[in-house]
């Protein structure tokens, strides 16, 4: 079944980016809408959380609406709250926001998935209607890749690995059934995180205004500056898998298939969707339980 939330609840953060004050407030929505984000401040058409709305993948996920090319139109780094949409079982919700981006909170989808707790997620009677993967499809950049398969069990399984030069994160590999249970407690409070290098060139471009120890990781060569160290020993990867469950809910819905990526961030993600949705052959939708077509395994 479709689910929504019982009770508009709202929230108050700073922007990562643009280090402003800004309100969230999430309401219920009817059965079929999906996810769309709406601002408040300025005169912006509802957009819709998909794919195809996407606009800017550099630094975090960023939807525009059309003939939105100016920065004010809007509204950036989605992910950690599309995360905790799909983390939760989320079909149906109104976002509304009084700036260019979701407020950051801790860095992780933490905050989120206890604002939709406290509201409370419940059943509508639609019936969720999944996006089955029905062929192999797959992006690559350099020895980076992102990858979509058909499932081999029911669910969105996520498998990511990463390897950085930074001796702090190195390589780490990580593997899950994207699940309300296990989402909420293995991956939902890890952090984004930035190399200490990259801290000063995203201050000199403006960006990172709102950035501090409170929100992000800080690794500098072999250690993290972050007196209270990491949540997880493996909090790096954990929060690519975070951002990818957020990216893949672009799909316009929930993923039933195998997500394997090497390096992926947001880009390779959005590209991989497109991909996948550029060709009938590649998906269909379906219940969960419907009677599955039979794979074509070969890469798109």
């Amino acid at each position: 079944m479709q689910h929504t939330i019982r009770q508009p609840i709202s929230s108050i953060g700073t922007g990562l980016h643009t280090g402003r004050r800004i309100s969230l407030k999430l309401s219920p929505a009817p059965e079929n809408t999906g996810i769309v984000f709406r601002r408040n401040d300025i005169t912006l058409p509802p957009l819709a959380a998909r794919y195809d709305t996407v606009v800017d993948t550099r630094l975090s996920t960023v939807l525009g609406g059309d003939g939105g090319d100016g920065h004010a139109e809007r509204i950036a780094t989605i992910e950690h709250l599309m995360a905790a949409l799909a983390g939760c079982g989320v079909d149906n919700i109104f976002i509304d926001v009084d700036g260019p981006e979701i407020p950051v909170f801790d860095g992780s989808a933490a905050e989120f998935v206890f604002l939709l707790e406290c509201a409370g997620v419940m059943p509508q009677a639609a019936a969720r209607q999944h996006i089955h993967v029905d062929r192999t499809v797959r992006v690559e950049d350099g020895d980076a890749f992102a990858e979509l398969s058909p499932a081999t069990q029911p669910g969105l399984t996520i498998d990511i690995s990463i390897d950085f030069p930074a001796a702090a994160i190195g390589q780490q590999r990580y593997v899950t059934l994207v699940e309300p249970g296990a989402f909420r407690q293995h991956l939902s409070t890890a952090r984004t995180f930035v190399l200490q290098p990259e801290i000063d060139y995203l201050h000199s471009v403006g960006l990172a205004r709102g950035g501090s120890l409170d929100n992000a990781i800080v690794v500098n060569g072999d250690s993290v500056v972050n007196p209270s160290g990491l949540r997880h020993p493996d909090e790096f990867v954990r929060h690519k898998v975070l951002d990818a469950i957020g990216d893949m809910y672009l799909a316009g819905g929930m993923i039933n298939g195998h997500f394997r990526g090497h390096k992926s961030g947001h880009t390779l993600n959005n590209r991989l969707l497109r991909k996948v949705f550029a060709e009938q052959a590649n998906w269909h939708r379906a219940p969960l339980g419907a009677p599955l077509s039979t794979p074509q395994p070969q890469a798109a």
